[in-house]
């Protein structure tokens, strides 16, 4: 049991991981992770990558929407035009994938701004039903685009090189996913103990007071939609270099709600709920998947079920999380951390 737990300065207060234990934990979780992709099979190698992939992309959408209280119903646009952009500049320019990687970002970050600019006269529902707009546009645009998207055809894309190494097969991608996790989700961590990080909770919390405190809502909620894009950005181009393949149909409207759905389940305004909330996200499909073959012996035409019903089971996790733990999987697990902590005792 932790005793005596006292903070003599304002760093020490604000540090990330406040104890030997958290920091012995992560070297522990480091090693592992280091470890797993010598023992995983393929398949378990192909559902790491794709749910690094969905922890990228929630933890933009956890930037804009946890923590700087902005809705969006547009994140899977943003991650396609990451996507389209990665493809774009691999195929006709030749770049390789460090490049394609922040320039990607770059381009989704444009059109947050773009998407984001009309946020200081809009909040709430309104905001919402404007970002589902852009998802619309954005749909438009993959699908009739065909000169540069391919239309409903899309791109098929090489594999990503480094250096001049080609990175083929789910071993050799999961070397570039988890980095990329990495990077991202200390960014983020570090971004809400900054001035801006704090901005955009003021901002989450209560608006009006926020600005009459001095925060300019206007340029603070740009740099959320940007920032948010960003990382966004970069998930897509991880995407299509780990499917090496893109077409509309890849972003729909349904992949918004299930980023969405990401950051409710797993925690708003919480980097550890953006982790948790992908990875329960993306195995729920699996786990659908799993239940829906046992049943084909006695249904043969029982998996033609399972696209609309990952859509029940998302919009049922979204109403039972907000309901009965509107702080997702992140606050359960802070209360397990808690009851082993004061463990034998009650309080």
């Amino acid at each position: 049991m932790r005793i005596g737990d006292f903070k003599e300065t304002y760093a020490a207060d604000e540090a990330v991981f406040r104890s030997t234990t958290s920091r012995f934990w992560l070297g522990v979780l480091f090693v592992l992770l280091l470890i797993f992709p010598f023992i995983a099979s393929d398949y378990l190698l192909y559902m790491a990558n794709l749910t690094g992939i969905a922890i990228v992309a929630a933890i933009g959408l956890n930037i804009l929407t946890g923590a700087a209280g902005q809705i969006s119903l547009g994140h899977a646009g943003f991650v396609g035009i990451g996507a389209y952009t990665s493809a774009v500049l691999t195929n006709h320019l030749g770049l390789p994938f460090l490049i394609c990687l922040p320039l990607a970002g770059l381009m989704s970050a444009f059109f947050g701004i773009l998407v984001g600019a009309p946020s200081m006269r809009m909040k709430g529902l309104y905001l919402c039903i404007t970002t589902l707009a852009a998802q619309v546009i954005f749909e438009f645009i993959f699908v009739h685009w065909e000169s540069v998207t391919g239309g409903i055809r899309g791109l098929n894309v090489p594999p990503p090189s480094i250096f001049g190494l080609k990175i083929d097969g789910e071993f050799g991608f999961y070397w570039l996913v988890l980095p990329v996790i990495i990077l991202t989700a200390t960014a983020a961590r570090n971004l809400f103990r900054t001035r801006v990080g704090r901005a955009f909770i003021a901002i989450r919390d209560r608006d009006i007071s926020a600005e009459l405190m001095g925060i300019n809502l206007f340029r603070y909620k740009l740099y959320a939609f940007a920032s948010s894009s960003f990382i966004a950005g970069m998930a897509g181009c991880l995407w299509v270099s780990h499917l090496k393949t893109i077409t509309p149909e890849h972003f729909p409207l349904h992949e918004s709600i299930r980023y969405l759905a990401m950051i409710i389940v797993g925690g708003l305004g919480n980097i550890l709920g953006s982790i948790f909330g992908a990875i329960f996200m993306t195995l729920i499909p699996e786990v659908l998947q799993t239940a829906l073959k046992f049943f084909e012996q006695f249904k043969p035409e029982a998996m033609a079920y399972l696209y609309p019903l990952q859509t029940v089971v998302f919009g049922l996790l979204i109403v039972v999380f907000l309901v009965f733990e509107p702080h997702g999987l992140a606050e359960i697990w802070c209360r397990i951390k808690n009851y082993f902590r004061l463990w034998p005792f009650k309080h």
